[in-house]
């Protein structure tokens, strides 16, 4: 198996995990859990079905990306990586400037949303990379 595809997998892994990692640190920060526990809310925004589907899209997409980027050819392992990468990195540094300007800007956020811009990034990286080895 080529070297490049691991190390996209294992980026997509890295992924999903401080994703997850972010949100569990973000429910200990001061007053969120209790916020939640009153009024059913994170951050503003009303827990439901359709959020609750949108944050497993997001954890599971990465794993899913980890799964093809073993198993798809080239040119697609390629496009799917770059396409999807991008994504995630756009939305991610959206996330990371929101994170900035927030009136209490925690270290702890600040060094997982920049791992969440960079994973993604790095994929992108990758991915383009083999294309010129081919």
């Amino acid at each position: 198996m080529e070297d490049w595809k691991i190390k996209v997998s294992v980026l997509w892994i890295f992924y999903a995990v401080a994703l997850v990692g972010y949100f569990t640190l973000y429910l200990v920060e001061p007053g969120v859990l209790e916020q939640f526990l009153l009024s059913g809310e994170i951050g503003g925004e009303k827990i439901g079905p359709e959020l609750l589907l949108f944050f497993a899209i997001l954890v599971l997409a990465p794993l899913t990306m980890a799964f093809l980027s073993l198993i798809l050819k080239d040119s697609a392992n390629r496009w799917a990586n770059i396409i999807v990468g991008i994504i995630f990195t756009a939305f991610q540094l959206i996330a990371l400037i929101e994170t900035l300007t927030l009136p209490t800007v925690y270290a702890y956020a600040v060094l997982m949303e920049l791992s969440k811009v960079i994973a993604p990034a790095l994929i992108v990286w990758y991915a383009w990379k083999s294309k010129q080895k081919a």
